[in-house]
């Protein structure tokens, strides 16, 4: 997770492989909840998971909220628990702005404090700044923006732009014990409404702060209004007119987010469950016709020992070991363990 432009996609690109779309500056490309194919690090394996800023230059914060819970509660209903969360902040950035603040908030509002221990603060973008410069601004977050979250067990580390540093990074959260985050819980385990959820009530509280902004802004325009009417100024009684219009439309748009958040969220939570039945019976087929393979080679190996009676002893050796390694592949079952997955 992180701010739009904070380097999530290139992070998981790099340690996966995948190849999602990065964006060039800091409009969004990933508007989606997106899980990269599995990865292996010393043997295990690893799940990424992209997932789209709360300043999306496209999307409102309510909207990020519906994708992001949605997927969050289908995948801890359907029994996956996140090893830990990396949540990634640009170095190069001069200062914490409100729109970071509100970021971190947000996202400390779906974790809760209980999950903290699992999260990896990872500075990044280092070599945009000079050294010294870089490790001032990290001290400044670490002793300031980030300590809360610092205090109650979250990692400060850094991120140097190449594979094996993404790799340390995650192997910091392969040692987690997975955990719940706040939000499933609320959603989950408590069956509470989205708006009722602490990330919920933050958006909200959002919303209702940008409402009561707009009505002072109205109240100037219609103080603009006036003066314009008296003075029979029509270009700017026109100009006054359109922006009204524009704010006013800007208040239904959230207003109507805010009604509509439980609705929205309930439709993404359809569709979200709806692509997890494909994938797993895309999957199970996949395994079905694994299955079929397997057995159709080890009946042709057989037959070919049955055959075949002049085979020397080290050519016989090999088509039953090769028969071995296939039928141990047929009796194989998948292993649980502490692996979870890993949400950025």
């Amino acid at each position: 997770m992180g701010a739009t432009g904070s380097g999530k996609t290139s992070f998981i690109n790099m340690a996966s492989g995948s190849q999602f779309r990065v964006g060039k500056n800091l409009k969004s490309c990933t508007t989606e909840v997106q899980v990269a194919d599995v990865f292996h690090i010393d043997g295990r394996p690893v799940v990424l998971i992209d997932t789209p800023g709360f300043d999306d230059t496209n999307l409102s914060d309510a909207v990020i909220l519906e994708r992001i819970a949605a997927f969050l509660a289908v995948t801890y209903e359907n029994g996956s628990k996140l090893a830990g969360i990396i949540y990634l902040h640009r170095i190069s950035d001069e200062r914490f702005t409100g729109m970071s603040v509100r970021n971190f908030k947000m996202f400390r509002n779906l974790c809760g404090d209980s999950t903290l221990k699992n999260v990896i603060i990872v500075t990044n973008m280092w070599g945009k700044v000079e050294k010294d410069v870089g490790e001032a601004r990290e001290q400044e977050l670490a002793e300031i923006y980030f300590k809360p979250a610092l205090d109650k067990g979250a990692q400060l580390v850094h991120h140097y732009n190449t594979a094996q540093s993404s790799y340390d990074i995650v192997r910091r959260i392969m040692k987690n014990d997975p955990a719940p985050l706040r939000i499933q819980q609320e959603l989950v385990d408590e069956g509470k409404d989205i708006g009722h959820t602490a990330a919920g009530e933050a958006v909200n509280e959002e919303i209702n702060a940008l409402l009561k902004h707009h009505e002072v802004e109205m109240n100037a325009l219609r103080e603009e209004m006036r003066r314009a009417l008296k003075e029979q100024d029509e270009e700017t009684k026109k100009e006054l007119e359109e922006e009204t219009c524009r704010i006013r439309m800007q208040m239904e748009k959230m207003r109507m987010e805010s009604e509509k958040m439980a609705s929205k969220y309930s439709e993404e939570r359809k569709r979200v469950e709806a692509t997890m039945q494909q994938i797993r019976e895309q999957a199970r087929l996949e395994r079905l016709g694994a299955h079929a393979e397997h057995v159709r080679q080890i009946e042709e190996l057989k037959a070919e020992l049955e055959r075949n009676t002049s085979a020397s002893a080290g050519e016989r050796e090999a088509m039953l070991q090769r028969i071995h390694e296939l039928e141990c592949k047929l009796d194989s079952r998948p292993r649980g363990g502490r692996g979870g997955c890993i949400i950025i």
